[in-house]
């Protein structure tokens, strides 16, 4: 296992159970990807540009895009945030402003 991946309250979890159970296989099997391989494509691990270590987990399933905040913490933990399903070609300003809070609670909350 090259990387630990973890959730934070429920910021991730309620955007999961929203999800059919085909969306949430894909995220399962994107999540565990990201686990164990070392050199993670970017099809499925990006930084957001003009961030301070926000990263987005992409999944595609048919035709539909979502996308998952995370950042790493000690250098391997992966901590999952806030999650939307992508509907157009950017992402949403609020979602990323959502997901640098959720950074910032948790850093202020473990450190």
């Amino acid at each position: 296992m090259q990387r630990i991946v973890v959730t934070y309250k429920r910021y991730f979890l309620d955007f999961y159970d929203e999800q059919v159970s085909e969306v949430q296989t894909k995220i399962e099997w994107t999540l565990a990807l990201i686990a164990t391989i070392t050199a993670v494509p970017i099809k499925y691990l990006k930084h957001i540009e003009g961030t301070k270590g926000l990263y987005e987990i992409r999944v595609e399933v048919n035709s539909n895009i979502f996308r998952i905040f995370c950042f790493f913490y000690e250098g391997n933990i992966i901590v999952l945030g806030n999650g939307f399903q992508k509907k157009t070609d950017k992402t949403p300003k609020s979602e990323i402003t959502k997901a640098l809070k959720i950074m910032e609670e948790y850093k202020n909350e473990i450190d």
